[in-house]
């Protein structure tokens, strides 16, 4: 019976018309775009960082080198996790900081 109702109120548009208009559903539409702005800019923002970040040079430097041997790829992947935390570390005090 829920489904029914609900399939109606979906399919009229008399309904959709009504509640488009509503001040809840006009502020939720507003809200949303806002939320979804702002994720946009972060990544954004975020994206740009990290392609300028020390880490991602790091990894690419590291990556066009063969080890000579497991300890030597070993040291060198201990460094690229130090160096992947200390960025992300960064990143999130300079989030809290704006």
């Amino acid at each position: 019976m829920l489904s029914r109702l609900l399939a109606y109120v979906v399919n009229n548009l008399q309904v959709i018309e009504k509640l488009a208009e509503s001040r809840p559903i006009r502020r939720a539409a507003q809200l949303t775009a806002y939320a979804l702005t702002k994720a946009q800019i972060v990544g954004r923002d975020t994206s740009q960082r990290v392609m300028r970040s020390q880490t991602l040079r790091q990894v690419r430097q590291e990556a066009g080198r063969v080890p000579a041997d497991l300890e030597e790829a070993s040291n060198r992947l201990r460094r690229v996790r130090e160096a992947f935390v200390k960025e992300v570390k960064d990143g999130w005090r300079d989030e809290r900081k704006c």
